[in-house]
């Protein structure tokens, strides 16, 4: 519990940090497209801290810290649901009537369908932006160390030793995957479990196919924690391979980085909906508190000079920032109607038909998706009370 209330704070940091990049994205494209804002919000409820610029727009930090939002002038509310054609030729009228009829199209939801689109992507897409800018600058400042994705060892009786693997085999690509590290294969490895997946390797100047199913094995940290992950029985060299990047080398490490976040993520979904996961490694904001807390408990008990404490610091926080970034921008796309894929979805049906989705399906989508995502979030801190806590055991 103590662990959970250490990260508290720095969750709450990283959070934010993450939803006013996320809101800036619809915020920026927004202005660049000459719209209208009444309110960039980060959190919910009251405003705690309020200033309002020379355009009129409303910068405030509200009471409720977990979220945020740009609103939109006209918006009836902050969700942006596209209003019905009476409540849009209404909207019309008053605009006109009190502006004249120039000024419409200042408004969001009479800018063209291409703009509101893009709008409303920016906000995703600045966060795999705010992942990239993040993994970017610790690929700068700390030289890469891996170990090469070369066998020493391969556990007897194992799924490896079964495919055909032999100690100096070098592993060239994992289902698909190319991989520099043995943690790369390690981590696509983990996500495997009871899947025959194909290795490429290098042994002896020839490359070969080897298959192997990895088995399912669960894995307790030392705060108890528990984790399912796949493994095949191989063991890395002690070789470990250090070098600098360039920031051209930076930037396409961070890219790199950043894809392979989100595909675990796109990975892990997908096997749970083909029925070979069942959604327990999916957490909730108490998980991530959790591991947050934990992570910086062991980073104040460390036997460490202070200056090397708040490096550390740093660059756990940093990435931790780029993880749940792309998370969240993975979330965000997903086409349900409360979140910005879900508009995204409903403006793709409006360019493909030429009709806006009406009002009714969508206020009938909308309240199916919160009970959803209600849903997924009782779901989610279930996990965490199982796999951090032990209480559902």
């Amino acid at each position: 519990m103590l662990n959970l209330l250490a990260g508290v704070l720095p969750f709450l940091l990283i959070i934010s940090v993450i939803v006013t990049f996320h809101e800036y994205g619809h915020y920026s494209i927004a202005r660049l497209f000459k719209t209208r804002i009444d309110r960039f919000s980060i959190g919910f409820g009251k405003a705690i801290v309020k200033i309002v610029d020379k355009r009129g727009v409303e910068w405030c930090i509200s009471a409720l810290p977990l979220g945020g939002y740009v609103k939109f002038a006209g918006d009836e509310n902050i969700a942006s649901m596209s209003p019905s054609a009476e409540e849009l030729e209404a909207a019309r009228e008053s605009i006109t009537a009190r502006e004249g009829p120039a000024a419409v199209t200042d408004y969001f939801h009479f800018k063209p369908l291409w703009q509101r689109f893009l709008i409303i992507l920016a906000g995703p897409m600045f966060n795999f932006i705010l992942a990239i800018l993040v993994y970017t600058a610790i690929s700068l400042a700390v030289p890469q160390s891996y170990a090469p994705a070369d066998v020493a060892l391969v556990q007897p009786g194992g799924p490896a030793a079964a495919a055909g693997f032999q100690p100096g085999d070098h592993i060239v690509s994992v289902d698909g995957h190319g991989v520099q590290s043995f943690d790369d294969v390690a981590q696509l490895v983990m996500l495997r479990a009871d899947t025959r997946i194909p290795f490429v390797i290098e042994r002896k100047g020839q490359r070969l196919t080897l298959y192997a199913t990895p088995v399912r094995k669960v894995m307790v940290s030392q705060d108890g924690s528990k984790v399912t992950v796949g493994q095949i029985g191989l063991q890395r060299t002690n070789r470990i391979i250090t070098r600098s990047l360039n920031p051209a080398e930076a930037l396409l490490d961070g890219a790199h980085k950043t894809w392979q976040t989100l595909d675990g993520s796109l990975t892990y979904i997908s096997r749970i909906f083909t029925g070979k996961e069942n959604g327990t490694q999916i957490s909730s904001i108490v998980g991530m508190t959790k591991v947050t807390g934990d992570l910086t408990v062991a980073v104040a008990t460390a036997k460490a000079t202070p200056l090397e404490k708040a490096r550390a610091y740093l660059f756990l926080y940093l990435e931790m920032t780029a993880v749940i970034s792309v998370g969240v921008g993975f979330l965000n796309l997903l086409p349900v109607p409360i979140l910005d894929g879900g508009h995204l979805a409903f403006y793709l049906y409006q360019g493909v038909t030429k009709k806006p989705v009406s009002a009714g399906f969508q206020n009938a989508a909308f309240r199916v998706a919160v009970v959803l995502i209600l849903g997924l979030m009782l779901f989610a801190f279930w996990n965490d009370i199982n796999n951090h806590f032990g209480l559902g055991r």
